[in-house]
């Protein structure tokens, strides 16, 4: 896929979308049938290729499309998809996803989409398949009532005022690759401020637009986005889409990682909505969903998973992202109390990787077992600019890119000179937590790992009374000997693992 023009009328009244979504494609394999997606209620009025209406064949949300004959591999070619209807509305946004119409304090139409996990064919015709990204970006062009101002990705580049209709049209310009569910349009009684922040490539506008009744609030809230930038550049390399701006956009629920389109709804509050799940109280230094949406820029906008079964590369490395800024702006300690709070928060209820090509990721442990991962990892390898550039060279190596979870897997494992492979696979793909069982006997100390896959071997940072000694534990029994008898034995917690001691076993298996 190309590029996508999408057209589309608002009407808030009827709560009644209409448009048309211009797609370019490359040829690329023989076939003269195209499937493109739409789920109902919304239609497909008809299908247009140069001047000719096409023929499809439905199948539930799949469409499949008879192209006009001859397609030449190699070439490029335009369709056209007329759509329209009253597409489902989100009762719990973002999490169920759809279209959100309210109205403001005012009783002025607030709107917005969010439909990361129901897909973006909820309201427009699209390739719907996290794969599939419009390489050469998108043309948003969205016509409100002339009162209110829509908000979508990218640059605006220009308005147009349709006098006769009493409407505008909004035209906004996408020039990088984009996931299919991070287009938004966002409708409301705006107001706009904004600023240049000097990053990693230069100047990036970074701009704000949020109902007019919260414009102060905003003006003090939104000081974390640049706060943000700082961490996240230094963690993680340069802004992905310095190209086209950064913006946050108020809209009628939580927030969400529209690409250079953030959406917000925490309530000009720091935390989750007011409270800190981490319970440590460094979760209250900062506004959770700039924080949090905006690290998806680099994880999820930047970084896209081919199959959600691989979900955890948006939300593990996002969630991790949370402690990485407490870490620049506060410190390691505030950082690691942090991540080691929100543990309280993990299920082990199934495995983090879902099954492969059926849309279906896994545990909502990607969230915080997937940071707990990450931050483990981090400790295995005890060089943080070796991390840092590690995290950062992720970023660059797949810039713009779908990725599956075993190249990000084999990536950090040759950077870091370390086979992670079993640690990946007992985090990701096992429910248990490993144990580190010890034996202790006079002055020797057995030890070995226990509720864990047969191959993990993972290093961990132990203490023997007040002296720090780093072991190498598999699954079999290695022995070493104390300096002293009935010294206290006790873990790193920032290892996310656990400690059995047994004292005086004579028979180990």
């Amino acid at each position: 896929m190309l590029h996508y023009h999408l057209e589309v009328k608002v009407d808030p009244e009827q709560k009644f979308l209409s448009g048309i979504n211009t797609m370019k494609y490359e040829v690329t394999a023989k076939g003269e049938v195209l499937q493109i997606d739409l789920q109902d209620p919304m239609q497909l009025d008809k299908i247009i290729q140069d001047g000719q209406e096409l023929q499809v064949s439905s199948i539930g949300s799949a469409h499949f499309v008879q192209l006009i004959k001859n397609q030449l591999i190699g070439k490029v070619y335009e369709i056209e998809f007329h759509f329209s209807g009253k597409p489902v509305v989100a009762v719990r946004p973002p999490w169920d996803g759809g279209l959100t119409w309210t109205k403001d304090s005012n009783g002025l139409p607030f709107i917005a989409n969010a439909n990361q996990g129901i897909g973006s064919s909820i309201w427009w015709p699209n390739r719907d398949h996290p794969a599939d990204e419009p390489d050469q970006g998108v043309l948003i062009s969205v016509e409100v009532p002339e009162n209110l101002m829509d908000v979508s990705n990218g640059r605006l580049i220009k308005t147009d005022h349709n006098k006769k209709a009493k409407t505008k049209t909004y035209h906004w310009e996408v020039k990088n690759p984009i996931n299919n569910y991070g287009i938004n349009i966002n409708i409301g009684d705006y107001v706009h401020f904004g600023e240049k922040y000097s990053g990693e490539k230069g100047p990036l506008d970074m701009d704000y637009y949020v109902l007019r009744e919260n414009l102060e609030k905003a003006k003090v809230q939104f000081k974390d986005a640049t706060r943000m930038m700082k961490a996240f550049e230094h963690w993680f390399g340069p802004y992905p889409f310095y190209e086209d701006g950064f913006k946050l956009v108020e809209a009628p629920y939580l927030g969400m990682e529209h690409q250079s389109s953030v959406t917000y709804g925490n309530g000009f509050a720091n935390g989750y909505r007011g409270t800190d799940l981490s319970d440590t109280g460094w979760g209250m230094k900062f506004d959770f969903i700039i924080i949090h949406e905006a690290g998806h820029e680099w994880f999820a906008n930047n970084l896209t998973n081919k199959d959600v079964a691989d979900m955890w590369i948006h939300e593990g490395f996002t969630a991790y992202s949370e402690n990485l800024f407490l870490d620049y702006h506060y410190g390691t300690d505030a950082s690691n109390a942090y991540v080691l709070g929100t543990r309280k928060r993990i299920a082990n209820d199934k495995p983090i990787i879902g099954p492969y090509g059926v849309n279906k990721n896994g545990s909502s442990d990607m969230y915080y077992k997937g940071a707990n991962l990450l931050h483990t990892i981090r400790q295995i390898i005890n060089n943080d600019e070796q991390w840092r550039q590690i995290l950062r060279g992720l970023n660059s190596e797949f810039y713009h890119q779908t990725v599956t979870t075993a190249q990000i897997e084999n990536y950090i494992s040759q950077k870091a000179a370390i086979d992670l492979s079993p640690v990946f696979d007992q985090y990701l793909r096992d429910i248990r937590i490993p144990i580190l069982s010890v034996v202790k006997k006079a002055n020797t100390m057995s030890y070995r790992w226990e509720n864990s896959v047969q191959s993990f071997d993972m290093p961990i940072r132990v203490y023997v009374g007040e002296k720090e000694i780093w072991l190498k534990p598999t699954t079999k029994w290695q022995e070493i000997e104390l300096e002293e008898e009935n010294q206290l034995i006790s873990l790193d917690q920032n290892f996310y693992a656990g400690l059995m001691i047994v004292k005086g076993n004579d028979e180990l298996e």
